[in-house]
């Protein structure tokens, strides 16, 4: 069995980065990555947990559930909710083609949450 998820991700985080809007919010080039690296520069989109099911559809068929996250740095929403927007407007009718597997259907269904931690400043 093809790791159609994985294949899927990868594929998404080249269309995400290839997006203008993104490039403006998250850097150009998007910093847009499914494993961050050790001191990643902020705001940044993580493409994170997955779950995937069987559809009974014609061909077979699978749903992928994935959880993307905004780390930002910004000291409210604002940052964040412009980056669910820019995903949302990225992904409408994607043409997402992976592992020789096409995605027939993409949405974002997200809620804009927040955790804030404090540091202090080392400079």
């Amino acid at each position: 069995m093809r790791d159609h998820e994985g294949a899927l991700i990868k594929a998404l985080i080249e269309w995400l980065k290839g997006d203008g809007a993104l490039q403006a919010l998250l850097g150009d080039p998007a910093r847009v990555w499914d494993q961050p690296p050790e001191e990643p520069a902020f705001p940044h989109l993580l493409i994170g947990k997955g779950e995937s099911r069987g559809l009974n559809a014609d061909g077979g068929g699978v749903e992928h559930r994935l959880t993307l996250t905004c780390a930002s740095r910004f000291a409210g929403m604002e940052e964040a909710r412009a980056v669910a927007a820019a995903v949302r407007a990225r992904v409408a009718d994607a043409p997402i083609e992976a592992d020789g597997v096409k995605a027939v259907s993409l949405g974002v269904t997200f809620r804009v949450g927040a955790v804030v931690c404090r540091t202090r400043s080392r400079r």
